[in-house]
Formats: structure tokens, sequence, C-alpha cells
């Protein structure tokens, strides 16, 4: 059975449930390859975007999507609410796809004001509600690349509002976010710093920034924001041998700006993960009750199931070659296979730049 008809037929039934499952794409990391496009002048032959693998955490099976109306030159960046965000690779105004992938449908954004590399870009849809953010990596010049501003998207049918792109805020002096990953948690997105280290939070209703201490900052190695249950939790790998506290992968939740340790992955399995991983690096996405993490250079994943409390492997993907033998590293998002999103009804109708 093809996973759209599966899909109808669960939600059909019950068209309030929610499924909080993955959809994974193959290829290198978004950032280096971005930087490779540019460089070389090239397509971004490396990875293919053309098809993804949806993963249903519930009852461990994949499930193969395809994107007909994707042209070359995009890459997934965002989800939110059964929608899925495909941003232009080439340096200049950031183009958007937006598609909701099971009901094949997609339109176009207005491209951005501001000319970008690769900003860090985060989303939040609902129903009758659609925000888009890029922040950093402006282009004040062809050969010049800063992190100035914070620039937004937003459309609104309840409200009747329709902001097209608009610089909103300028950036903190200290802003570095590497992850180009944002993470909204009750109006507020959230992105990883390095150099100082760090979590910086926007608030889309005041349009401000401000930064966040991380536990344990300077023995965390691959940090990784994720949303669960509602809550903001920081996934990181703790590895300093003078520690008193073991090696191993940690989890902590934020309230009130005060962060508290919610679990930590059984030792055995952290050896398991530790050689397949061998410090190349990891990343992590929350959905629901579960976490993925996903290994760079690597095509295995692991999932953690907050309410069984379980820690396992994910069955290997059928439609994904081998690592080293034609296949690629997985990257994951946080996906809502949905029959329909109203929003999208709207975006298909804006004016024309």
């Amino acid at each position: 059975m093809a996973v759209v008809e599966w899909i109808f037929g669960e939600l059909s039934h019950d068209v309030s449930r929610r499924l909080h499952w993955f959809l994974f794409f193959r290829g290198r990391s978004y950032k280096s390859q971005i930087y490779k496009t540019n460089d070389s002048g090239l397509g971004n032959d490396d990875n293919d975007y053309s098809e993804g693998y949806l993963f249903d955490p519930y009852e461990k099976k994949w499930y193969q999507l395809t994107f007909p109306f994707l042209p070359p030159g995009f890459s997934p960046r965002s989800s939110s609410s059964g929608i899925v965000i495909w941003v232009s690779d080439k340096a200049g105004p950031k183009q958007f796809i937006v598609a909701n992938p099971i009901a094949m449908m997609f339109t176009y954004l207005p491209p951005t004001q501001t000319s970008r590399m690769c900003p860090s870009i985060g989303l939040v849809a609902t129903d009758s509600s659609f925000y888009v953010m890029v922040a950093g990596e402006d282009m004040p010049s062809q050969f010049s690349v800063k992190n100035l501003t914070t620039e937004s998207f937003l459309i609104d049918s309840v409200a009747n509002y329709y902001f097209p792109w608009d610089i909103t805020s300028a950036l903190p002096n200290l802003y570095n976010s590497e992850s180009t990953r944002m993470v909204f948690v009750e109006g507020r997105f959230y992105c990883m710093n390095y150099s100082p280290f760090g979590i910086w939070s926007y608030d889309i209703a005041t349009n401000q920034w401000n930064k966040i201490q991380t536990p344990m900052h300077r023995h965390l190695r691959s940090p990784s924001l994720v949303e669960c249950r509602g809550r903001l939790l920081l996934v990181a790998a703790v590895e300093k041998a003078k520690l008193k506290v073991q090696r191993g992968m940690r989890l902590w939740g934020l309230q009130d700006e005060t962060w508290d340790e919610v679990d930590k992955m059984p030792q055995q399995l952290y050896e398991e993960f530790e050689a397949v991983e061998n410090n190349n690096g990891f990343d992590c996405v929350g959905h629901g009750d579960f976490i993925t993490i996903t290994i760079l250079g690597s095509d295995k994943v692991l999932l953690f199931d907050f309410r069984q409390k379980v820690w396992e492997w994910v069955p290997q993907c059928p439609y994904v070659p081998p690592y080293g033998s034609g296949g690629g590293e997985l990257h994951g998002f946080a996906y809502e296979p949905r029959l329909t999103t109203p929003v999208m009804n709207q975006l298909a109708i804006l004016p024309p730049n």
C-alpha cells in the first residue's frame, strides 16, 4: 500500500489524529554543500532531494516519497504542520518552495529582500498562518558575508495580515550560528551559537534576541536543540576525561532559563554509538515523544522514545543504499503527514512580487 493511501485511510477515520513522524533526505550536510556549490559554480550534484524517506516511529516503518515538482538547485530547510520548505542554494535573494508533500501541493514565496549565502531558517505554520524567518549570512557585496539582519515573512488569514519580506531586527554582535536550523517553542525561535558558545532565542512578537547559557558548555560535543512535547531540549555528548560525570549522551530541558537533565543514553548503547560516530559529529531532531539522532558520514539513525524511555537503533531504510556504496548520510526533519494544509491556499494566491 502506498504511503499516501495508508495515511488517507488512517486520518479519514480520525481527522484530529496527529502523526509525529520524521522526513529524511540523503546527501551532504547543507552548509558544506552550499559553500561548495557557490564556490565552484556547479549545481548541487552530490545531493538528490527529489525523493525523501518518511519514518513512522510508532511502527518503525519507512516509506518513500518523491517530489516531481522540485527543480534543481533547492534544498530542504525546515518543516512545520505538514509543510516542508525548500530554499534556493545559490547565493543571492533566497527563493522558497513551500509544499505539502503528501497532497502534492506546492507554491513559491516571493524572494527575500536581502542577498544571503546560507542563513539560519525558522518556520512555524498553522491552518491559518505561516511565518518564516531568515537570519544572518547577509551579503552586502558579492565578496562579503556577514551576520547582520533578521528578515521575516508572515501571512495570517484569520487576522487578515500579510507582511511580505522585511527586515525585522539587527542581529546581536556575537551572533554566530553554524547549524542553520532553528527550533520553535512557545513564540520563540532558538538556535545554537558558536564562538562564543551558547543559545540565542528570538521572540517573534517583539523581534528581540536574547542569549541563554547552556549546561556544561565547555564539555559538550555536537549539541543540538530540539522541541519535544512543547519543550526546548538540548541533546549533546559529554566528553571530558577529567569530569566526574561519565562520558555519554545526555538530554536537558529548559524551564524558566534553567536547565534540568531529563535523560541519558544507556552506557553500552553510547559505546556502540561512539564507535559508529567516530567523532564525525551528529544531529538531532525532536517531534512529539520522539528524538532521532543521525550521524555525519553514516546512514544509521538512533531513536529515543520519551514515553517508553527507550533508546534503540532504527531499522535500515530499505530505499537508501548502504553508506559508501552509493548511499549518503541522512538528514532529518520533524514532519506531520497531513492530507490538508489550509494555509497553502492563502500562499497560492499571494500577489506577484
